[in-house]
């Protein structure tokens, strides 16, 4: 997928910035000790090294103020790295909201978002508007996965049957990059989504296109298209707002093609990708879950003039 990067060193929110903050103090205290020790061998390695002649060197012991300082300077760090990273992890994970913004569901190998408040539903893109924090409950319906915004926020596993939640804000617009990061099966390494963070108004204007039903076909062959799209009982999978279907074992298409990816970022959501899906999802993405249709080419221009309308 392209975007912006999805580096944790260049955190985009506070709830990631508090964890990289906390990363960067931890380094240096690391590096310092480490400067301290290896500086101490190696002073001692060349002072005090065994020369021909030498005479046994005096053994001491039950030094007092050098155990002292041994002992409370490194429990002084230890408190003093308790006290940030308690600090990081109430910056991190607020208490959850009473009322979720968002709830996201791991499938494999795809995300659904649902918005409660709003009403829509979306596969794989998360919008939000720039400056917003969102409390965020998520579920899943098969195995464990785990949700990782790296720039945005912690990580946080989906457990089924016990929800989960996390935060989520992003101080500039941009696309920034998320994944899957448990595991979960054949694809996990294309259980991949985007969240795009974007103004007010334009977060507003997408909302409201996601809220709106599917158009009806505008052509004869879309409507064929449509037609076969309930014969073939893709809608014992897929709901597509107005024209059919309330299963989401699969994802909701009702915007399909105004969607940036297709299979969870595997391939772009380009006409030629969306033939190539249609005509063999094995080959695109092995071990999903949709059939082989074995379309012909006549049923593949009428989904596909279907399809396209959906935007």
């Amino acid at each position: 997928m392209n975007g912006e990067s999805g580096s944790i060193f260049n955190p985009a929110a506070p709830h990631a910035q508090a964890i990289s903050d906390l990363f960067v103090i931890n380094l240096w205290v690391c590096a310092v000790i480490f400067a301290l020790v290896a500086g101490a061998v190696g002073y001692s390695l060349v002072r005090y090294r065994w020369r021909e002649g030498d005479a046994e060197p005096v053994q001491l012991a039950g030094h007092t103020t050098v155990e002292i300082i041994w002992t409370v300077i490194p429990f002084l760090i230890v408190v003093v790295l308790f006290g940030l990273t308690v600090h990081a992890m109430q910056k991190s994970d607020p208490p959850a909201a009473p009322e979720p913004d968002l709830v996201i569901i791991g499938h494999q190998w795809w995300w659904e978002i649902r918005d409660p408040k709003l009403g829509y539903v979306a596969a794989n893109e998360i919008h939000i508007p720039v400056g917003k924090p969102l409390s965020i409950r998520l579920d899943t319906v098969d195995v464990l996965h785990e949700f990782w915004v790296p720039r945005l926020t912690r990580k946080m596993t989906t457990v089924p049957g016990a929800g989960n939640h996390v935060w989520m804000q992003a101080d500039q617009p941009g696309v920034y990059q998320g994944v899957c990061s448990e595991f979960c099966g054949t694809q996990h390494a294309w259980m991949r989504f985007e969240v795009i963070a974007e103004s007010q108004a334009d977060y507003e204007a997408w909302v409201r296109q996601q809220q709106q039903a599917a158009p009806a076909p505008p052509t004869p062959v879309a409507a064929r298209g449509q037609q076969l799209f309930r014969e073939l009982t893709c809608v014992n999978c897929h709901a597509i707002q107005g024209a059919g279907g309330t299963s989401n074992a699969g994802p909701d298409l009702t915007h399909l093609a105004g969607r940036r990816y297709l299979g969870a970022g595997i391939v772009p959501n380009t006409p030629e990708n969306l033939r190539r899906w249609l005509e063999d999802p094995q080959q695109v993405k092995p071990g999903v879950l949709m059939p082989n249709f074995k379309l012909s080419e006549r049923q593949l221009d009428e989904l596909m003039a279907y399809l396209e309308t959906l935007r």
